[in-house]
């Protein structure tokens, strides 16, 4: 097995690195990779990422949202977390069994003194609590498996990028399953650095010193070119996301108003207001401009020369431009 490590934080960046690992790097050999992201959620492969975020906090707060290949529930990613993923030959992976490929996260935690377990399917917990959760994707005869290990967590913005108020949105798509988090130095005498992290990781997945990938220009090139026409784009982290329908209220001087939407591939392909307002023309007119909109400011904003007043008295543009956008 051969190992890599990403020196980029960059969550789009190491998306493209280790699919390009797993579609373009020889496919005889295993590889072992190491990266973390800057602030990021990254949500699985299935999911409705307008369910999984709230936009409104990771704009605010310059959180990147992504979507990776593989399924399961959405993640919040920091500096104070590790990303692992092995890349092997399925008739080497023992047939997805995910126990596999934890086995040597937990014999590291053993090294440390912390007494870990598996739970359920994919989740590493210490005293019942999540530390590392993991997913898997295969294709072509070729499986990758990846998690994320909690050394230090900001459990609080975690739990507030990852929340979404109950109710306003609906649809068919896999839901996260929200757990209780710790982090590995909350339970040891004296926390250690993420340098130290890695070294004893790679200590129980290598039993000598690993030989490591050495990427060429070419290679650098195609993964900059991945991660720009796929995983930072708009299209690939909510264009990829199921129907849902999604509604929105609020109260204002002018009166209440509620805004149902219908969205397919992040695209608002019907909006219906409602309320308790006054205007003096057919909704419908004001309805029809927004459909085939991606549901951000940007794409909205072009509508603001229209005299939304007319439509709903006492209302202006950026009112609902941010009760829309949420």
């Amino acid at each position: 097995m051969e190992f890599y490590e990403s020196t980029s934080t960059d969550p789009y960046y190491n998306l493209a690195l280790e699919d390009y690992f797993f579609t373009h790097m020889d496919s005889m050999k295993d590889y072992f990779l190491l990266w973390q992201n800057d602030k990021a959620v990254i949500v699985g492969k299935y999911q409705n990422t307008l369910e999984e975020v709230d936009q409104t906090f990771v704009d605010e707060r310059g959180i990147r949202v992504a979507r990776r290949l593989s399924g399961g529930g959405a993640v919040y990613h920091d500096l104070g977390n590790l990303n692992y993923t092995f890349i092997v030959e399925e008739d080497r992976a023992e047939a997805f069994r995910f126990e596999v490929f934890t086995k040597p996260l937990l014999a590291a935690l053993k090294e440390l003194g912390v007494a870990a377990e598996t739970s359920g399917r994919n989740d590493i917990t210490i005293d019942g609590k999540k530390i590392s959760g993991s997913s898997q994707y295969f294709r072509n005869g070729r499986l990758l498996h990846h998690g994320c290990i909690l050394l230090d967590c900001d459990r609080d913005t975690l739990t507030k990028a990852l929340q979404v108020k109950e109710g306003k949105i609906r649809s068919k798509s896999i839901k996260s399953v929200r757990s209780r988090v710790t982090s590995i130095n909350e339970h040891l005498e004296r926390p250690i650095t993420m340098a130290r992290f890695k070294e004893v990781l790679r200590k129980q997945v290598f039993a000598a010193a690993p030989h490591p990938v050495v990427l060429s220009q070419g290679d650098l090139s195609e993964i900059q070119i991945l991660r720009d026409s796929r995983y930072a784009t708009w299209e690939w982290n909510y264009g990829a996301s199921p129907r849902c329908d999604i509604r929105r209220e609020g109260y204002y001087p002018f009166g209440q108003i509620s805004a149902e939407l219908a969205m397919e591939k992040g695209r608002i392909q019907c909006l219906k207001l409602s309320g308790d307002f006054f205007g003096r023309e057919e909704l419908s007119s004001l309805e029809d401009l927004f459909r085939g909109r991606r549901l951000i400011p940007e794409d909205l904003s072009p509508l603001t020369g229209v005299d939304l007043g007319a439509y709903v008295s006492g209302l202006d543009w950026d009112t609902l431009i941010q009760l829309l956008c949420g």
